[in-house]
């Protein structure tokens, strides 16, 4: 079967950046099969390396965004050629998923149509057929550079982020997350090419099948993981930057019935706790972590931790981004601010007993 030739990877370019609503500071945007030897490996290895260093480099705002720039051309398309190398281990390994695993990566010729026909199969429902939404799910994919960028990156960062992740084509195949922000990124597509019906209907299987709510003006960098998906809500005019991690029940929502710009904007390289809830035109700074359980409605600077509810700033932490270390734990300067924040109410006659 010969390849589709519609990849690779292209050098991240600099598209100028967009304000972060009001001025309130600047959000860039992202906007053969292998037979599984040792040496087939090693390869990979290398040319992953080569292809994607921000994940393998370490975790720092200055090496990410130095690799993010380095990002070019390679020969072939590594992930493609690993979910292939995976998803023919696992059919010999499971004889009952080889029809699943030939119909879903081995009958098709690029990562693109296998993941338009995983999601097609996602998303059909009695009106709106598979083989309707291959078709559309197809052309987007094919005829965007940015997605087909955006859906390897992703991938990689779902790979290397997420601890019960192990092969590419497990995001490709299994992961709800994944589907979802794949889904949204095609329904972000047709909106922009005034499709916004069609867009819309998309954004509501999406959210009935994956139960993830993501509006399709919302606007997402790459590199994107969204670790479980369950209950994450993102509006209309929220902005992500590239390298977030988003957990489960994460929402970005406005703060009543105001009109326009209503919506947070998320740095790049920032962690979303579980169950973070953030509302308003406000801004989380690059590299931020926003503990979960949280309640923000204030502006967090970058490189901070967010606690509470409502949210207060704990803590900095200038060299690591969050969303790429994925550590949620507090640091010993959070119980130190807990214990003097008790120790003064206490002195103020505050404390219940």
């Amino acid at each position: 079967m010969t390849s589709c030739g519609c990849l690779v990877l292209e050098k991240v370019e600099d598209h100028g950046g967009e304000a972060a609503g009001r001025g309130r500071g600047r959000l860039e945007q992202g906007g053969g099969g292998g037979g599984g030897c040792g040496s087939c490996a090693g390869e990979w290895r290398s040319r992953s390396e080569t292809m994607f260093p921000i994940y393998v480099m370490g975790s720092s705002r200055a090496s990410s965004a130095a690799a993010a720039r380095g990002i070019v051309d390679a020969a072939g398309d590594p992930i493609w050629e690993a979910v292939k190398s995976e998803a023919k281990s696992e059919a010999e390994k499971e004889p009952i998923l080889s029809s699943f695993l030939y119909a879903s990566v081995l009958s098709h010729d690029c990562l693109e149509r296998a993941l338009s026909f995983v999601l097609a199969n996602r998303l059909e429902d009695p009106t709106l057929l598979a083989t309707q939404l291959i078709d559309i799910f197809n052309d987007v994919m094919m005829n965007n550079k940015d997605i087909r960028r955006s859906i390897r990156l992703d991938a990689q960062a779902f790979k290397d982020r997420d601890p019960a992740c192990a092969q590419y084509s497990w995001a490709l195949l299994y992961l709800k997350g994944y589907h979802s922000v794949q889904s949204y990124r095609i329904a972000h597509v047709l909106w922009n090419q005034g499709r916004k019906v069609l867009a819309l209907a998309l954004q509501s299987r999406i959210s009935e099948v994956f139960a993830v709510d993501i509006h399709p003006a919302a606007r997402i960098g790459e590199g994107i993981l969204l670790d479980h998906g369950t209950g994450l809500v993102i509006g209309e005019t929220a902005i992500v930057g590239n390298w977030v991690s988003l957990m489960q029940g994460v929402t970005l929502g406005g703060t009543g019935k105001e009109n326009g710009d209503r919506h947070p904007k998320i740095g790049q390289g920032a962690l979303l706790g579980a169950g973070a809830t953030i509302l308003g035109n406000i801004n989380v700074g690059e590299g931020a972590m926003i503990a979960a359980g949280s309640l923000v409605l204030k502006d967090v600077p970058p490189h901070s931790m967010a606690v509470g509810n409502p949210a207060k700033v704990v803590g900095y932490k200038d060299k690591e981004d969050p969303s790429l270390t994925m550590k949620h734990d507090a640091r010993r300067d959070y119980f130190e601010h807990v214990a003097v924040s008790f120790s003064d109410d206490k002195a103020n006659g505050s404390v219940v007993k």
